[in-house]
């Protein structure tokens, strides 16, 4: 199957630079996954299509202000850090720029000293293990003194960090956020806690990988990035009751999808308590074992996002919708509208 199955013209000005003012505010394009057929409505409307008894999955996962900006201590030259995973205590697996500066035994200051980092191992494409020492809370420390990594794609700066988390953000770990979930409010969740809907939470913690593009020309010859993911016993006793009880479970986002789908594939349709690295690879012909629907931004062309949704709609389907989008002039990716899937 051949990525450019998944190209779509996406005009530049339909990116979204900065978040709505209100996070439910934005458009939700609703999907009907068997027909194709589409409905333009306000994502704050959202409870609308859902019924007591189903169950909407959310990534907890918190981002980390996981980019740094220090100084060589030899020489004074600037260095960029990202963060990527942490390895042990201190050290974690980074992305330094410009990595030919950064050898073993280098070391880099941050903000007035209180963080430092020692480069204890070197890899290929700027890949650096740094060990850091610091004074106090490491989490507390990386707050103070670090940024969001945003999207490449967005090249406005962010007024108010807050606006890149989702409101039930909790689990620290990831470089990115889950955006599908940054449309709903605390209102909007007990609305639909009200209407009889089941809340679950799961993590993934995401990768700078999801923003990888891909470089095939075959899409099964793509490898996907693995990613930490937990689903607590309690979620998977609730998600197992929905499903025997003829509720729908909707997924927020393509990251509670791969992270569901990756349990109830390895256990036979059911959910169960679990944890480990997902590099799961969802596209056309996948059958679905763990979600009904889900909720999800407007992604990139030839991504394995795309891929992913339709795979659960239909590849026509998707690429109508989104021709639909365009037209009507949806704002796309992380800042951008939703769409539902049912």
């Amino acid at each position: 199957m051949k990525v450019d199955l998944f190209d779509f013209d996406l005009p530049e000005e339909l990116i979204a630079q900065v978040p709505l003012v209100n996070r439910s505010d934005s458009r939700l394009m609703v999907l009907n996954k068997e027909t194709g057929e589409v409905k333009h409505e306000i994502f704050k409307h959202i409870a609308e299509y859902f019924r007591a008894g189903d169950c909407l999955v959310l990534n907890d996962t918190r981002v980390l202000p996981a980019r740094l900006f220090g100084l060589k201590e030899d020489t004074g030259a600037n260095v960029e850090v990202l963060l990527l995973k942490q390895e042990g205590d201190d050290r974690w697996e980074t992305l330094v720029k410009p990595a030919k500066r950064i050898k073993l035994g280098t070391k880099i200051v941050f903000g007035d000293g209180r963080l430092t980092a020692v480069c204890v191992g070197v890899s290929e494409h700027g890949g650096r293990t740094l060990e850091f020492h610091y004074d106090g809370i490491f989490y507390e420390v990386l707050d103070s003194l670090g940024e969001m990594p945003l999207p490449p794609y967005i090249k406005e700066q962010l007024d108010d960090r807050d606006r890149y988390q989702t409101v039930f953000a909790r689990e620290r770990g990831s470089a990115a956020a889950p955006t599908a979930g940054l449309h709903f409010t605390e209102e909007l969740l007990a609305e639909l806690r009200e209407k009889g809907v089941h809340i679950a939470f799961i993590t993934l913690h995401v990768g700078l990988g999801t923003f990888r593009p891909v470089s095939v020309d075959d899409i099964h010859e793509h490898e996907m990035h693995a990613e930490y993911y937990q689903i607590t016993g309690e979620t998977a006793e609730l998600l197992n009751q929905v499903r025997a009880e003829g509720g729908r479970i909707i997924s927020v986002g393509t990251t509670s999808t791969r992270t569901l789908e990756t349990i109830a594939s390895a256990h036979n349709g059911k959910f169960v308590r679990d944890s480990g690295w997902t590099d799961i690879f969802i596209y056309p012909g996948y059958e679905f074992k763990a979600i009904d629907g889900m909720i999800t931004n407007f992604h990139l062309p030839k991504s394995t996002l795309i891929m992913l949704i339709s795979a659960l709609a239909g590849r026509e389907n998707v690429l109508h919708a989104y021709k639909l989008a365009v037209e009507e002039k949806y704002r796309f990716f992380s800042f951008g509208d939703a769409m539902l899937i049912l």
